[in-house]
């Protein structure tokens, strides 16, 4: 397959670095204690005892117990924030860091130390951020409020936290950033997509540097309960560190899970005079609709493959280069067969030899934030050259049949590799990375 030539690069395109990594995931917090959790071979899913879960079919959710705001917030900033801001903030203050930069907030109306310290001007710093369901799971417990007490009920910061977009301005006004900024709420191709407009900001010398990413904070009984209703995720209550199981002949559903990544994106000009570390080179970024249905993927995959061949030919590469793919690879009965007969197509001859991982179950498949997580790991695995694993995959369906990473991982370099993500309404979005 071929992409459209608008998705060719511009002929005065910069190269785009990722040079800070902030996951905050029930696998590890901060980009050191992820890899550890990678390592560890577990998936920390369990019966969730967050809310009542008796009336649902699916009980097991994958949750940040460790987590704690106060870690990056100050008590009183910690209580204007809901746990969608909380997680936003966290996870933006540890990629500065991981960047090597002065993670101090701003003064408001004032830019931060990091901008201050760096030169860097603030109307050159993009905020872009991808979320399914933004600030929901908080306005349902305002609504519970609201039905027990009325009017007096209603916190009068809920309309601040609910909106999507709260996560890429809570970030911008705290760190004083005021080039372009949006959120995206494409479903599960959120973070990913957020990361791929970012790319193009940069790319294309509109930004200098991107805070990219995606954030979620979906367990609670409206959000959890509206997924298990129509039966998207697993039942395998009895053993819930095994219900997330992707591309297993037996796999019956995602496993949710709550969660951030933001990237730190930096033209490479801007990273090397400043003596960053660099993770990998955004290569390439590809979008595209299937126009099919709201839950199921197209069954040709026409659409899903078009955005993997956009992210290669808008990075300049061709299917042979790509030696890994983090898979989107959701553990649901329909999705992983598509996805692994869409990555044969594109990859052609070479598809028995790319690795392959689907990650999720170190996570859960935590909405909108998946895909930056997932770019996240693409990016340490290509610079420390080791590839993550595929837990629980026991029995591998014969329609996933492809060249899948176990048991402890593989100590591997590769050159290239893709990271896909998939959404509801038919959403397809992947991005490109390579080694330096």
């Amino acid at each position: 397959m071929t992409a459209a030539d608008t998705w060719a690069q511009p002929k005065h395109a910069r190269n785009v670095v990722i040079t800070g990594i902030g996951p905050v995931t029930a696998s590890g917090i901060g980009a050191e204690a992820l890899w550890q959790g990678l390592h560890s071979g577990r998936s920390p899913a369990v019966n969730t005892t967050r809310f009542d879960t008796d009336p649902f079919r699916s009980k097991v959710a994958i949750e940040l117990i460790d987590f704690d705001p106060e870690q990056f917030l100050s008590k009183k900033e910690a209580r204007r924030l809901d746990r969608f801001g909380h997680l936003s903030v966290a996870a933006a203050h540890l990629a500065l860091e991981d960047a090597g930069w002065n993670s101090e907030p701003a003064t408001p109306g004032e830019p931060s130390a990091w901008l201050s310290e760096s030169g860097l001007e603030p109307h050159r710093v993009a905020v872009i951020m991808g979320s399914a369901l933004g600030g929901i799971s908080g306005a349902e417990y305002q609504a519970a409020e609201f039905f027990r007490r009325g009017v007096r009920g209603i916190d009068p910061r809920v309309a601040l936290h609910v909106f999507p977009g709260a996560a890429s301005c809570n970030v911008a006004i705290r760190w004083g950033a005021t080039g372009p900024n949006s959120t995206n709420s494409m479903s599960c191709a959120s973070g990913t997509i957020a990361i791929g407009e970012a790319w193009r900001l940069v790319r294309d010398g509109i930004a200098d540097v991107a805070l990219a990413g995606g954030i979620e904070a979906p367990l609670a009984p409206l959000s959890f309960g509206a997924f298990s209703v129509i039966r998207a995720m697993s039942t395998r209550n009895d053993e819930p560190t095994r219900a997330c199981r992707p591309f297993d002949r037996d796999r019956d559903g995602f496993v949710m899970g709550e969660g951030a990544c933001i990237l730190c994106l930096e033209a490479e000009e801007h990273a090397r005079a400043r003596g960053a570390k660099i993770y990998a080179t955004i290569r390439g970024y590809g979008n595209s609709n299937d126009a099919y249905h709201m839950t199921a993927p197209k069954p040709n995959g026409a659409e899903a493959q078009r955005a993997m061949a956009q992210a290669l030919s808008s990075g300049g590469l061709h299917a042979s280069d790509i030696g890994y793919v983090n898979a989107h690879a959701s553990s649901t009965p329909m999705n992983d067969g598509r996805e692994s007969q869409s990555l044969r197509s594109v990859l052609g001859p070479t598809a028995n030899d790319v690795l392959v991982s689907g990650t999720k179950p170190f996570y859960g498949h935590a909405l909108g934030a998946s895909g930056a997580i997932e770019v996240g790991i693409t990016a340490m695995a290509l610079r420390r050259g080791w590839l993550p694993p595929t837990l629980n995959l026991e029995n591998p369906d014969d329609e996933c049949d492809l060249n899948y990473v176990v048991g402890e991982g593989v100590d591997v370099s590769v050159k290239a590799a893709m990271s896909t993500s998939f959404g509801f309404g038919g959403i397809n979005a992947v991005v490109a990375l390579a080694t330096e």
